[in-house]
């Protein structure tokens, strides 16, 4: 999957070459190199996190009701700052802040980035795979930007963007009709294009879902997930980033569903759910909620929750008919 010849490519030439004229001219290679920017740190620190102090939680609770690791919180540093100072950010919001950081209104930082910057960090602590992932939307007019300007669908999104951090850092860009992956080169401290125009493979080879939550299903989920383990094995590592890459590069589905102690699901659907569903779906894959695509779901709040389920588009489709009945 990776470019022909010695040489691969680095991200921002690939990106330049590929993004629509739009964009490039609109300054998101400037957006792409903070988010890469930013995953250089984090990737470093996650490397480096035991002798980095990077292990544990910080002893605070975030507006999600979650405890705070250290990695949380540096991630969380890392990426506002890249992303406030590249000169192309009007704002962001991020998982960690309870409210939006505002940077500019003026007409030259057309760009709206939603971020987790760094999902699964509860896992740095065993070294297991944990990730990053942004939306990124254009913004609609240049009025000033306001809480309800980063209230968007999904489908509204012009790119998205997630990084692996695992056994090698990779970063996954994602614009309208085209995925491509950048691994990060420990020598050089480029991300160079490693997987060229990524597409789901048309045969599912795994489903992921916490089996343990089973109990707390309703039962047309217990019935759906019954299907799946009919057919498929289970691949689950419980670090989101980690399942939805494998699942792309290699073919399934992931499941988090709501159940009867979270009706709404567990997962946000700015930062987790949209950028993950806008990327599979640019792969050929398919998102939903399990009565309603992701990707048209209007947020009414910034920390919106949302059932997922991810990946293969027909197995999506068979699930959320099984759901149905």
């Amino acid at each position: 999957m990776s470019d022909s010849g010695d040489s691969p490519r680095t991200l921002a030439d690939v990106v330049a070459d590929t993004a629509p004229a739009d964009l490039v001219e609109d300054g998101f290679l400037t957006v792409v190199g903070a988010i890469a920017s930013g995953a250089r740190r984090v990737s470093d620190l996650t490397r480096r996190a035991a002798l980095a102090g990077m292990l544990g939680d910080i002893g605070e609770i975030n507006v999600q009701g979650e405890i705070v690791q250290v990695l949380d919180a540096a991630g969380t540093d890392a990426f506002v700052s890249s992303l406030r100072d590249c000169g192309a950010v009007a704002a962001l919001a991020c998982e960690e802040l309870e409210e939006a950081v505002f940077v500019s209104d003026r007409a030259d930082h057309p760009y709206l980035v939603l971020f987790d910057p760094v999902d699964g960090s509860s896992n740095i602590d065993v070294a297991v795979t944990i990730g990053s992932i942004f939306a990124v939307y254009r913004r609609s007019d240049d009025a000033p930007v306001t809480d309800a300007s980063l209230l968007r669908p999904g489908r509204e999104q012009c790119a998205a963007v997630y990084v692996v951090y695992g056994s090698s850092t990779v970063l996954v860009v994602a614009t309208e009709g085209r995925v491509d992956g950048f691994t990060l080169d420990p020598a050089s401290s480029e991300f160079l294009h490693s997987h060229e125009q990524i597409r789901i493979p048309s045969q599912c080879a795994a489903y992921s879902v916490n089996e343990g939550n089973q109990g707390n299903w309703h039962p047309e989920m217990q019935a759906a997930v019954a299907d799946l383990r009919a057919d498929y094995g289970l691949r689950y590592v419980g670090s989101l980033v980690a399942d939805f890459h494998r699942d792309l590069l290699k073919g399934g589905i992931f499941l988090y569903p709501g159940d009867v102690k979270s009706s709404a699901g567990k997962l946000r659907l700015g930062y987790e759910a949209n950028p993950l569903c806008y990327v599979a779906e640019q792969a050929g894959g398919a998102g939903s909620t399990g009565s309603e695509r992701i990707l048209d779901v209007q947020p009414e709040i910034l920390h919106q929750r949302t059932p997922l389920i991810v990946g293969n588009a027909d197995v999506v489709e068979r699930v959320v008919a099984k759901l149905a009945e």
